[in-house]
């Protein structure tokens, strides 16, 4: 169910989507959370490190998307604070509602009535709020409110879909799926500039890296 990546990092293989565990010392933190179908999958997983739903503390939520938020509704029990970037967190909570005038907004607004509204406290967070060990990147592109989660303490970053592995490689997220692709290169590069080394990269969509995470996404940025 559950792969560990580092010391306090495991990974959740939810068959074409990611979610990750992270014991932020001592506070239990899920980054996203997969399909609606995947609740059951989370908890689980949880079970095989012998935590229980009741023992997250917090969520942080990459981006307002039907594979990354779906299961937060499914989560039934959980008391914990969910954390959004500042432009998706309305969408989170039923108060915006995509915008049909972007390709990828009508997609998001189609799939939006099989996701339920969230009843915890959503949190908008913004470029450089801190969160535990975690610092927030608002990395727009993919969607509006994007943001990466950069753990020095972990050697981690959490960084949804503005990347993605394929082959070994890493891949900006695509126009299909994106809001605007310039802004995904552009987020890429800014990303890459300002975050220090660290080994785990933890993407949304596909297998995420053990080591030399940071060293991949630079490489990336300066592909573009």
């Amino acid at each position: 169910m559950v792969t560990r990546l580092g010391a306090d990092v495991w990974w959740y293989d939810l068959r074409g989507v990611n979610a990750y565990l992270v014991d932020d010392g001592g506070t239990l933190t899920l980054v996203d959370t997969g399909n609606p179908w995947n609740g059951r999958d989370l908890i689980l997983g949880l079970s095989d490190l012998d935590h229980s739903l009741q023992d997250i503390e917090r969520v942080l939520m990459t981006h307002y998307d039907f594979d990354h938020v779906g299961g937060l509704g499914r989560l039934h029990g959980l008391d914990a604070t969910v954390y959004a970037g500042a432009a998706d967190a309305p969408l989170l909570t039923g108060q915006a509602k995509p915008p049909l005038s972007n390709h990828k907004g009508a997609l998001q607004r189609a799939l939006g009535v099989f996701l339920a509204e969230s009843v915890l406290p959503v949190e908008p967070v913004s470029d450089g709020d801190e969160i535990g060990s975690f610092t927030v990147h608002h990395t727009p592109g993919h969607t509006p409110g994007h943001v990466a989660y950069v753990s020095e303490d972990r050697s981690a970053a959490f960084v949804g879909d503005l990347v993605r592995e394929s082959g070994g490689e890493l891949a900006p997220s695509p126009w299909v799926m994106s809001y605007d692709t310039n802004e995904v290169a552009e987020s890429i590069r800014t990303l890459a500039d300002r975050t220090g080394e660290f080994d785990i990269a933890a993407m949304g969509h596909g297998v995420p890296f053990r080591q030399r995470g940071s060293d991949r996404l630079a490489g990336l940025a300066a592909s573009l």
